[in-house]
């Protein structure tokens, strides 16, 4: 049986808790199946945010939500040693149950910012194998040791009448090369792609994934394969393509500035070149990213593919990225009234894909 075709919204940890929360609780009640928090970085210091720590804010939002299913989508454990995920990931399930989703990533700007991975001789494919490693062995109950390149861990048994869920979440691997993507087909219950995914992004990276789990036999149907993608709503085209200018000003500035190795195949997948985005990352340097948002020529948004304008632009969008074998959308929204904007979605865009 294959996994249902779900539509979430992810956003970054970097606004005042109770506007996310307020997000959420938009997001839940327009009929989204999933809401996602992304941890952010310092570096968006430098554009008026605040980086915080998305494990705190998705439990607040749990506390503050009945329905919709909650994501980490990310966390590093480049940041955070993988029993202290597992800790982290007990308070969710005790907030939220089975409505929690598990998802672990390099994060490669977090590692650069804090010193973390570079000239290291394991890499991030050994850095994620143990972390998951580890925290199914925590999250199972049983006593568990472990002595890994990069981690340790022991931690003792689970009495019987400890008042505590047991079991794991379903856990995600997010991962923009071939390694990382075919590591989440053989270890983990899905892929996650970075933003500025594009259709043509997503069919590289489900055969990537869909070969670590045949390599590793398993069924490659039963994977998620969730991507981020930018995106804004509006009942005007160009007004309604705004907030997916500016949200993909900041992250194509970002990839010039802070992650270029990383970016090359997400850019090669969408016909961008770093030549091409230089003049977005100066604006972004110069004038924030109003100015950068203006550098974003609609020859730049539409190879970006975001899911973006009227309604019914937005239905063909997404049915282009169900297409190409995208199993969960992570819709970015942003600009002006998001909670108006999750609900134009939830009245004119979620019906046609609940038929």
């Amino acid at each position: 049986m294959t996994n249902p075709f779900n539509i979430g919204v992810l956003q970054l940890s970097m606004e005042p808790v109770r506007e996310t929360v307020a997000m959420a609780r938009a997001c839940e009640q327009a009929g989204f199946d999933a809401f996602w928090i992304a941890e952010a970085y310092p570096w968006w210091r430098k554009h008026s945010f605040e980086a915080r720590s998305s494990t705190a804010v998705l439990a607040v939002i749990a506390a503050e939500t009945h329905r919709i299913q909650l994501g980490w989508g990310i966390i590093s454990p480049y940041t955070r040693h993988p029993v202290q995920i597992a800790m982290e990931a007990r308070v969710m399930q005790d907030l939220a149950g089975e409505r929690f989703m598990l998802g672990l990533g390099a994060s490669k700007i977090f590692m650069k910012e804090i010193g973390e991975g570079e000239g290291e001789k394991v890499g991030p494919a050994t850095v994620m194998r143990e972390s998951i490693e580890i925290v199914k062995g925590v999250l199972q109950g049983e006593a568990f040791q472990y002595e890994g390149k990069v981690f340790q861990a022991s931690v003792p048994p689970l009495k019987p009448e400890a008042h505590t869920p047991r079991g794991i979440p379903p856990i995600y691997v997010a991962g923009t090369g071939p390694v990382l993507q075919k590591m989440s087909g053989s270890i983990s219950d899905g892929l996650l792609t970075a933003s500025i995914t594009t259709p043509a992004f997503v069919r590289y990276s489900r055969k990537n994934m869909e070969e670590g789990a045949r390599k590793a036999g398993k069924d490659p149907s039963k994977l998620i394969l969730g991507s981020v993608i930018v995106g804004s709503i509006g009942r005007d085209s160009a007004k309604g393509k705004e907030g997916a200018r500016e949200q993909a000003a900041m992250y194509l500035a970002n990839k010039v500035q802070n992650i270029k190795g990383a970016a090359d195949v997400l850019l090669q997948s969408a016909g961008l070149t770093f030549e091409e985005l230089q003049p977005v990352a100066d604006a972004m340097e110069k004038g924030g990213r109003k100015a950068a948002a203006k550098a974003v020529t609609d020859e730049i948004l539409r190879k970006v593919c975001a899911i973006a304008g009227t309604p019914d632009e937005c239905i063909q969008q997404i049915e282009d990225y169900r297409a190409a074998g995208c199993t969960h959308i992570m819709l970015e929204i942003w600009g002006d009234d998001r909670t108006g904007q999750a609900k134009l979605f939830g009245e004119a865009v979620l019906p046609h894909f609940r038929k």
